[in-house]
C-alpha cells in the first residue's frame, strides 16, 4: 500500500522512475547530483515506490533529532565525518555480513558546490568487489533512479570517464552546485 502511495505522489510531482535492476545482492549506488534538500524527501519516496532495499549513509547529526530512528529504520546509517578512518573498511565488513546489501553514498559529500567527489565510495566498490549503480535525480527532466551499473576496472581515470559519460546531461535541481566528477590530485 505504502508504495502505491509513493509511486502516486512522484506521479502527482511530475517524476518518472528509474530502476535498472541490479547485477547482484549486493552493489555499491552513487546518488548525484545532490545539490539540495529536497533531494532526500524525493529519493525517499522512490525507495518506497521500488521497494528497492536501499541503505545510505549521511552524517550523523541528521540522525540526532526526533527523527532519528525513521531515518534508521528507512536504511540511514550515520556517519561520523570528523572520523573517516576506518569506514571504508567498517562498511566492507557488512557487506561480508549481510546477503543483501545496496548502499547509496552521494559522492560529493555535501549539497554544496565542491571541485571533487570523495572516493569513499570507489575505494569500498573496488574493495568488496562490487558493481557501482549510477543513481541519479535529474530535476530537469523529472527522472529518478538508478540509471544504470558499471564494474568498476580499479583504473580511476578510465572509471571516472565512463561515470562522467554518464551524468553528462543529469541537472540538479540547483545545477550551479553540481561538484566536479573528480577526485583529490
Amino acid at each position: 500500500m505504502a508504495g502505491r502511495v509513493c509511486r502516486l505522489l512522484l506521479r502527482l510531482l511530475g517524476w518518472q522512475v528509474v530502476l535498472v535492476p541490479p547485477p547482484s545482492a549486493k552493489t555499491v549506488i552513487i546518488g548525484y547530483p545532490h545539490t539540495s534538500n529536497w533531494d532526500f524527501p524525493v529519493a525517499m519516496l522512490w525507495r518506497c515506490a521500488t521497494g528497492f532495499p536501499l541503505f545510505w549513509v549521511a552524517k550523523r547529526e541528521m540522525f540526532a533529532n526526533p527523527l532519528g530512528g525513521l531515518f534508521r529504520r528507512w536504511g540511514g546509517i550515520p556517519l561520523d565525518r570528523g572520523r573517516p578512518e576506518g569506514f571504508v573498511e567498517q562498511v566492507c565488513a557488512e557487506f561480508g555480513r549481510r546477503a543483501v546489501f545496496h548502499l547509496a553514498i552521494a559522492p560529493e559529500g555535501t549539497r554544496r558546490h565542491t571541485d571533487h567527489w570523495k572516493s569513499g565510495f570507489y575505494r569500498i566498490a573496488v574493495a568488496a568487489q562490487v558493481p557501482l549503480g549510477l543513481g541519479f535525480l535529474d530535476w530537469g527532466r523529472r527522472q529518478l533512479g538508478i540509471g544504470a551499473w558499471i564494474a568498476l576496472s580499479g583504473d580511476r581515470d578510465t572509471d571516472l570517464a565512463r561515470i562522467r559519460a554518464f551524468y553528462a546531461d543529469k541537472r540538479g535541481c540547483r545545477p550551479q552546485q553540481a561538484g566536479d566528477i573528480r577526485f583529490r590530485d
